[in-house]
């Protein structure tokens, strides 16, 4: 771990950010008290799924969820629910 004042920071802030990537923790201080710590960050990709875990449209075309009562266009239904609020 390595300290430095913020005014350093400012000059060398490419070098510290080096030194972050490379696995060594950076704090950045200011009157000899820690501020800030730089660290690497993490990973934004996800690791691939596993082959097992692969999307299957089969398993979800037999799994999936009936549809249960009548079947409405989406224009009826909006036809109805709207007749309905006027009674």
């Amino acid at each position: 771990m390595s300290e430095h004042s913020i005014s350093e920071a400012r000059r060398n802030l490419s070098a510290l950010i080096e030194r972050a990537r490379a696995g060594e923790s950076v704090v950045i201080t200011r009157r000899g008290k820690p501020l800030a710590e730089l660290n690497p960050a993490r990973s934004a990709r996800k690791p691939a799924p596993a082959e097992s875990q692969r999307y299957d449209a089969e398993w979800f075309r037999t799994h999936a969820v009936k549809r249960v009562g009548p079947q409405v266009d989406a224009g009826t239904l909006v036809s109805q629910m709207r007749d309905e609020d006027w009674r």
